[in-house]
């Protein structure tokens, strides 16, 4: 059984009956179909990166920034490294705490020369002294560190990043979402779309149609017919507009590269392959349209 279905489709695509010879080759319909479909790849191309980009800065906002904290000492000049110290102590023996490490003047004015400009005076600013913290969430006890500090290092402030990190991984969810939805809703489209061209199709081949049938032609073979049509045209449109999509997404900024705000948007690794899922989505979707709006019409006439 598996074989004949294989066999089936297999003559399906090589039109084996030469039920595509039976449709009137209309170079402005055929256009119209490539040029549609070529669209709507691009677009979708487009918003399935997003939707993986969201995906990607939600997990990291998630899950790599939740296990690290900062740490500022806001004591005075007299009193910062004797707060400084205590709050290494308080650190280095907290379960949970996997490492340490103070953040250097001059790392701190490369994290500030994006807002401030390059030549900032970074040594007259009042600028607390910072430790960066890595943790491990599910042995760390934050409300018991808080109170450690506050009691041995009062000058010591623990920021563990939720405040913003949230909203951050809520914001990416919600692209990721509005991107996915936007697919649906392409996908949708051309569906309809598809539907509406190939129901015109057949009654502007009306007559042609009422002659096949004269001399024998079965439904299933005028159905074949305009199917084949429509579907060859919206794939190689969605191939075209796919690789327009790709070529672009190649040419911005990678992750490593800074000062570009589209900086991560691209594909990487395994979604590279992600965009051949859209011809051939625009093929599934193009046969299944014309094939039922072909049917509804040859139903109307009979």
């Amino acid at each position: 059984m598996i074989g004949r279905r294989f066999r089936a489709i297999g003559g399906w695509l090589a039109d084996a009956d030469g039920a595509d010879r039976v449709v009137p080759r209309g170079l402005h319909a055929g256009l119209s179909v490539g040029f549609l479909s070529a669209m709507m790849a691009f677009l979708a191309v487009l918003a399935l990166a997003l939707a993986l980009a969201a995906g990607r800065l939600a997990h990291s906002w998630e899950s790599e920034i939740a296990d690290t904290a900062t740490l500022q000492i806001l004591a005075g000049d007299d009193g910062i490294e004797e707060q400084a110290r205590a709050a290494l102590n308080v650190l280095r023996t907290t379960p949970g705490i996997q490492s340490v490490r103070m953040v250097e003047l001059a790392e701190q004015e490369r994290l500030l020369e994006p807002w401030l400009g390059p030549d900032i005076p970074v040594e007259s600013l009042p600028l607390p002294l910072l430790i960066e913290v890595q943790t491990d969430r599910d042995m760390l006890n934050v409300p018991s560190l808080r109170l450690r500090l506050e009691a041995e290092a009062p000058g010591a402030v623990y920021d563990d990043h939720a405040a913003w990190r949230q909203p951050l991984v809520v914001t990416a969810e919600r692209l990721r979402i509005f991107a996915i939805a936007c697919l649906a809703l392409m996908t949708l489209a051309l569906a309809v779309v598809l539907g509406l061209a190939a129901t015109a199709a057949t009654a502007a081949n009306g007559n042609a149609i009422q002659t096949l049938r004269l001399v024998g032609a079965r439904d299933d073979f005028i159905v074949r017919a305009f199917t084949r049509r429509f579907t060859f045209g919206a794939a190689a449109g969605a191939v075209l507009g796919t690789a327009v999509g790709v070529l672009l997404l190649a040419f911005l900024p990678q992750a490593s590269e800074q000062g570009f705000f589209l900086v991560g948007i691209g594909l990487t690794g395994w979604g590279w392959a992600a965009p051949v899922l859209v011809p051939v989505t625009a093929a599934v979707v193009a046969w299944a349209a014309t094939r039922r709006a072909t049917k509804a019409s040859l139903w109307r006439w009979s």
